[in-house]
């Protein structure tokens, strides 16, 4: 159940097809064979200027790394300048470059293990299970944003357990939700329909994938795909 009293339901409800398919400021309380990027867009953001949040779940921000761990120990763990996040982060960095907005990083109250690969094996047990692993951040100032940017790894074809918590936590009724994906292989999956399914009183846009193995070098085309949807600045 939603712990946010709803909003008011968008005016019109914007259905688009899915393509198949982790510094700056925070809002209060806060396989290779893969294309580096892609991206399909049917439905439009609505015209007029925005206030971006840019809310993302990053295995490096989220994990108990050893001391002095780095993306040598890792590729799925990428330095910034402010810490350590994973691939995702840094294409919610980019984006964050190229639209404005606030970062806000999803992060779980129990940390998930230090290497990627028993992450990714837990990841998959909470799947089986249903979970909805509890979290440590939350957004205070929800109503001042009209545009969430929402980004996850792609977890044995689906988004993390702790996206649907983010989801089931916040009504996101009459707001523009924006999902970008990074994974080895598998794009988006189905992840944006079960967004959709989540938010159905949200405009869910088609969803842009970056391969992991491109996260690294991603910025000029997230810079071409946040150019694409019209984002007043």
């Amino acid at each position: 159940m939603k712990k946010y009293s709803a909003l008011a339901a968008a005016a019109a409800l914007t259905l688009a097809l899915t393509a198949c398919a982790s510094g700056g400021a925070e809002p209060s309380a806060s396989s290779s064979a893969a294309p580096a990027a892609s991206a399909q867009q049917t439905a439009q953001v609505p015209q007029g200027a925005h206030k971006i949040l840019i809310a993302y779940f990053a295995y490096g921000e989220n994990a108990e790394l050893p001391a002095g761990a780095d993306a040598s120990a890792s590729a799925s763990v990428q330095p910034t300048a402010d810490g350590m996040t994973g691939n995702t982060g840094l294409v919610a960095r980019d984006i964050q470059k190229a639209a404005g907005g606030d970062l806000f990083s999803i992060r779980t109250e129990k940390p998930y293990p230090p290497t990627y690969q028993a992450t990714v094996d837990l990841g998959r047990e909470e799947q089986q299970q249903g979970a909805r692993p509890a979290l440590a951040t939350h957004i205070q100032n929800l109503a001042d944003y009209d545009v969430i940017f929402l980004g996850y790894p792609n977890w044995w074809g689906d988004m993390p357990m702790p996206l649907y918590t983010f989801l089931d936590e916040y009504d996101l009724s009459g707001k523009t939700i924006i999902p970008f994906c990074t994974s080895g292989g598998s794009a988006l999956s189905d992840t944006v329909e079960a967004i959709r399914k989540a938010e159905p009183n949200a405009v869910v846009m088609d969803g842009f994938h970056v391969g992991a193995s491109s996260a690294a070098n991603a910025e000029n085309a997230v810079t071409n795909w946040v150019k694409s949807l019209h984002l007043a600045q």
